[in-house]
């Protein structure tokens, strides 16, 4: 019996000491791999994650809408501005709507314009304004409305305070002055060796867009600066905006030594534009025609097909680009023209419009002008800027 009972212990303790002995061989190995899988678990989310943000910031942009209201449809610098415009909204995936009145004297057609363009409930506007003051309704509606605006081209120069989050141009002030810079160096010798008087002539499409009577007198207080500089006298006449506004102080008279005169058509047509270059080029001591923009520049180029002055009698000086513009730049009709950069300025305005809507950085953004002649206009870096 009592070898049963002892052989009864001794079976019992075997048994014991195996389950213990299997217990503490198979601890590490359910635990270990258990947590090695579990890190590797937790690592694969982790990139799941990150896939979500992406996907997370897509999907309000593929929502978003502009409405840019532009000056204009029928001068190809517009055409170019577009091309930026839906290379830029195709990058961010966003949706845009581009309008612009066929003439950019049509300033009841772009108050309805951007009247539409509010009643869009787009996400933000861009707006290159006629004239500020006509837009004013509709510039307050989009404030009530907390729809951003983002000014190009000329802006919205005058609008309420806060309208206007930010502005995507040129700054057309300083490009006149370039191009009186440039025109300087070209005429400097008639102009200090004259023993008469002589005449520069600046054409301007009209009184009112903020970018060209910034153009305007940028060239005319550059060019006063420049010629007073050499002694000479300067005086002003023509148009009463850009005569009251720039920085000449004899104005109204043909006294000075040398006479800018500013000739605005009563209307935005291409045929009031070549009348006016016409008459400057009749007048027998201009010595040098400015344009201020494609549409002055071209009506200079058609004005001179008849009279045949420009790049011989006088020197011929353009603003913007465009087949016509190029070729005159080409043929020696134009002694050479400051470009804009109008396919970035249209990638800025719907960069601009994206930071306002999506509550990131809005800035100015000057989009920068270049000096072009015969002899460099094909430099790769000149010619990104020139459309046709």
């Amino acid at each position: 019996m009592k070898k049963k009972v002892l052989a009864s212990l001794l079976c019992v303790a075997m048994v014991a000491a195996t389950l213990v002995g299997c217990g503490n061989s198979t601890e590490p190995a359910t635990e270990t791999p258990a947590a090695e899988t579990e890190e590797p678990a937790a690592e694969a989310e982790e990139p799941a994650a990150e896939t979500e943000e992406p996907a997370a910031d897509a999907a309000p942009a593929g929502d978003l809408h502009f409405e840019i209201v532009s000056k204009g449809f029928q001068h190809q610098f517009w055409q170019a501005v577009l091309k930026g415009s839906e290379t830029k909204a195709e990058e961010l995936g966003v949706t845009m709507n581009f309008v612009g009145p066929n003439s950019e004297s049509d300033i009841a057609d772009q108050v309805q314009m951007l009247n539409n363009a509010i009643n869009a409930q787009p996400a933000a506007i861009g707006l290159a304004a006629l004239d500020t003051n006509a837009c004013l309704d509709g510039i307050q509606q989009a404030m009530d409305a907390n729809i951003p605006i983002i000014g190009f081209d000329s802006g919205v120069p005058g609008a309420p305070e806060g309208a206007i989050w930010a502005n995507c141009s040129t700054d057309n002030y300083a490009a006149g002055e370039m191009a009186a810079e440039e025109t300087y160096k070209l005429i400097k010798d008639q102009i200090t060796g004259a023993t008469g008087k002589v005449r520069i002539g600046v054409m301007n499409q009209d009184a009112t867009g903020e970018s060209l009577i910034n153009r305007g007198l940028g060239f005319m207080d550059k060019m006063n600066e420049l010629i007073t500089a050499d002694g000479k006298t300067v005086s002003v006449i023509g148009n009463d905006k850009y005569v009251n506004d720039c920085k000449i102080e004899n104005k109204g008279s043909e006294d000075g030594d040398v006479v800018i005169e500013v000739l605005v058509p009563a209307q935005v047509t291409s045929e009031l534009s070549a009348i006016d270059c016409q008459t400057l080029l009749n007048k027998e001591d201009t010595i040098c025609i400015y344009g201020s923009n494609q549409h002055s520049a071209e009506g200079m180029v058609t004005a001179n097909e008849n009279i045949g002055k420009l790049g011989k009698d006088v020197v011929g000086v353009g603003f913007d680009s465009g087949a016509v513009i190029k070729a005159a730049v080409k043929d020696g009709t134009f002694a050479g023209c400051i470009t804009q950069a109008p396919v970035a300025m249209g990638e800025a305005v719907i960069q601009q419009l994206y930071n306002a809507a999506t509550g990131a950085t809005v800035e100015d953004v000057d989009t920068g002008c270049q000096w072009f002649t015969a002899e460099n206009m094909d430099d790769p870096e000149i010619a990104q800027n020139l459309y046709d």
